[in-house]
């Protein structure tokens, strides 16, 4: 039972890193640090908790507010900021659910590669989406935009430590989201070859 519930938590914080990166990291460091149903302490994994890491985390996740700011948010999901930042929510999702496994003694490298898939779940999900959503609103709902991919980043990760089970609701969610979006990518593409 132990390990199905490390592996949710892992799966959940690895989605939600995969959503935004950096909320996920600060919420598992800080529970973690207050030994909070989950602690790297004496795990390869440490430091995942300690201060200069989480530091470091809160003024990466800083540095992106404000280059979202002045960039824009669009400008932030592509090109090669957006690239670097898909790579570190898989990164940290990597270590994240890793860190979880060790947590309890278990071997921590199937969650590197389980950790990565889910961030990558969580990213090649929620991209797609923001950007079809962000074409078709307003500016004041396309500004908080970001702001609910945060939400929902933080939420995933504090119920995947807290309420681990929740986490294959969040990974079945965000599965059905990516196929849900590919499908409607086919059937644009398939309509655009009959207009032809």
């Amino acid at each position: 039972m132990r390990l199905f519930l490390d592996i949710c938590t892992g799966a959940g914080l690895a989605a939600a890193a995969g959503i935004r990166p950096f909320l996920p990291a600060l919420v598992a460091g800080v529970l973690a640090l207050l030994n909070a149903t989950i602690d790297f302490q004496h795990t390869d994994y440490a430091f995942l908790e300690k201060p200069w890491f989480l530091i470091v985390i809160a003024v990466a996740m800083v540095a992106t507010f404000a280059l979202e700011r002045a960039r824009g948010a669009a400008a932030l999901e592509s090109g090669p900021v957006g690239i670097a930042l898909a790579l570190i929510g898989i990164v940290l999702g990597a270590l994240l659910f890793a860190g979880t496994l060790a947590d309890h003694g278990y071997t921590a490298w199937p969650g590197l590669v389980g950790g990565a898939v889910c961030a990558a779940l969580g990213h090649f999900a929620v991209r797609p989406l923001i950007t079809r959503v962000r074409a078709r609103v307003d500016d004041a709902v396309r500004g908080a935009l970001s702001a609910y991919q945060e939400f929902a980043a933080f939420a995933g990760a504090l119920l995947a430590v807290l309420v681990p089970p929740v986490s294959i609701l969040l990974v079945g969610f965000l599965a059905w989201l990516m196929i849900g979006g590919r499908r409607r990518e086919g059937e644009k593409y398939a309509g655009l070859r009959i207009l032809r």
